[in-house]
């Protein structure tokens, strides 16, 4: 052997383990997630701009038709005004506007749909909380009958009520007209009030009791006020059943209370296809509706979406 053996010297184990690990590679840009995304969305907007352009094609003909005479209605169709926009005018509004049966029906139109959308709305909004938050005898009951009352179409009741009202006088009134409507929309605005406010957390009703805050003053400063999407929601959906409304008009109301559906289908009855009349009535009966929808929209959509989130 020689003088100076050579010793292989191992690396020990803390200098194995401590070893430089390598950096990360930089991500990759994920272009076909992106490219995946951007195509969603395209196909969603452009799905979205059909649709709409389908639902206002019609209301836009009916519009320009609206505003045209008897004669170009007759020789040729709504989107020659586009590109002849001279046969626009106001003349059928005005001369629909001076016939004192349209002017008339509006305007019962009107006393008809907001009385029965506050009465609807108030009744159902104390029954709502009442339902929810309220311990009285025979409580799940009663409510057991009201969610009954759904099921009970319209046209059930409406011989037997109408001789309800022609025994007590109210047959042929905007007095009946609105009561029938307001009996039978109770039953779904009951359930779905009771069923929002019955979303609120027990903890905070408990606190304003034991802040000495009575029923009422719960309901009014603290239930109104978290309730009001869904109640937005309901009177819209409440108003535009019966401004759209015609059976029960037309089988309740008479000639001096008829709404305005009930007094275009009896022009439409007498002139027969004179779209110089129906075609601003129309209209006329569309555009109070649009506006109320758009003027509530952001209620509609909170109360839509309610409860979906937690």
């Amino acid at each position: 052997m020689s003088g100076h053996s050579t010793i292989e010297r191992r690396p020990s184990r803390r200098a194995a383990a401590v070893r430089p690990v390598p950096a990360p590679s930089a991500p990759r840009p994920r272009r076909r997630s992106r490219l995946s995304r951007l195509l969603s969305n395209s196909v969603v907007q452009g799905a979205l701009i059909l649709v709409a352009l389908v639902w206002i094609t019609p209301l836009a003909g009916l519009f320009l038709s609206s505003m045209r005479s008897e004669r170009d209605n007759a020789s040729a169709g709504w989107w020659t005004a586009l590109t002849d926009p001279s046969q626009l005018s106001l003349d059928n509004y005005s001369a629909l506007l001076k016939d004192s049966g349209i002017a008339a029906a509006f305007g019962n139109t009107v006393l008809i749909s907001v009385p029965t959308t506050a009465l609807v709305v108030a009744i159902a909004a104390l029954a709502g909380y009442a339902f929810a938050w309220l311990d009285f005898p025979g409580r799940d009951g009663i409510f057991l009958v009201v969610v009954g009352l759904l099921v009970v179409p319209v046209q059930i009741g409406l011989l037997p009520v109408a001789k309800l009202f022609g025994a007590v006088g109210l047959f042929g009134t905007i007095a009946g007209v609105v009561l029938f409507h307001v009996a039978y929309g109770l039953p779904f605005a009951i359930f779905l009030l009771r069923n929002y406010f019955a979303e609120i957390p027990r903890e905070m009703l408990e606190a304003a009791r034991m802040d000495g805050g009575s029923e009422w003053r719960i309901f009014s400063r603290l239930v109104l006020p978290l309730g009001r999407p869904a109640i937005a929601s309901l009177a819209i959906f409440q108003f535009l059943w019966v401004w759209n409304d015609m059976l029960v008009a037309l089988l309740f109301a008479d000639s001096g209370s008829q709404p305005l559906t009930v007094a275009l289908q009896s022009q439409m009855r007498q002139f027969g296809s004179n779209i110089g009349v129906l075609a601003p009535g129309a209209f006329l009966s569309l555009v109070v509706p649009l506006v109320v929808f758009f003027a509530f929209q952001r209620h509609f959509v909170q109360g839509v979406m309610a409860g979906s989130v937690k």
